[in-house]
């Protein structure tokens, strides 16, 4: 697999994760959350008064909602990432249950121009392929890479991958910038990487 070019991994983790979600997709990310929360080093990162991010799932993208509902509902501050210009970091505004939305620069719910920024310590992180030490394929943006260069520049940040267990790849290619993630949790299993 890391010898095909990203572009055709890319293509063909779609299909795959579509399947899995077809298959999966309403049961897996509350088995998901119970593994979190059963992890005491992972848990440890998600307490009050930590603002995690979460996104808005797009298709066939894990949906990381239960986790911001309970995250929400325990007193930590959640948010939700708005992308500008490619190469910048994402901005991160406060999100509630109910909260106004609107749609960003690609068609993604945020919430509203007027909700407050937050900078969050714990990221939840979408991906099409993950592998066994933690680097991820997206969606070549590189959104993600270059806000948690930024993020970890000024403290401590901690990535979660959110994935179906399908998604798990041997080896994923790899380049310099390339950020990994800390954790990965999925409906059957919870990795830590580094």
């Amino acid at each position: 697999m890391p010898s095909e070019p990203k572009a055709a991994l890319r293509e063909a983790a779609k299909v795959r994760r579509a399947a899995l979600h077809q298959a999966h997709g309403t049961t897996a990310p509350a088995a998901a959350l119970h593994r979190l929360r059963a992890t005491p080093g992972l848990a440890a990162a998600f307490t009050p008064g930590s603002v995690v991010s979460g996104y808005w799932p797009v298709g066939s993208e894990f949906d990381p909602r239960p986790f911001l509902e309970d995250c929400h509902a325990r007193g930590l501050a959640c948010a939700l990432p708005v992308s500008h210009a490619r190469g910048t970091p994402l901005e991160f505004r406060r999100w509630t249950p109910g909260c106004e939305m609107t749609h960003g620069a690609l068609g993604i719910a945020v919430p509203a121009a007027g909700a407050e920024r937050l900078t969050p310590r714990v990221l939840l992180v979408p991906l099409l392929a993950v592998d066994e030490t933690g680097h991820r394929l997206g969606y070549g943006a590189a959104y993600y890479d270059v806000t948690l260069r930024a993020l970890r520049a000024d403290g401590p940040a901690v990535a979660v991958g959110l994935a179906f267990e399908g998604q798990v790849v041997e080896a994923l290619p790899a380049d310099d910038h390339d950020e990994r993630l800390d954790w990965l949790v999925t409906e059957a299993a919870v990795r830590r990487f580094g």
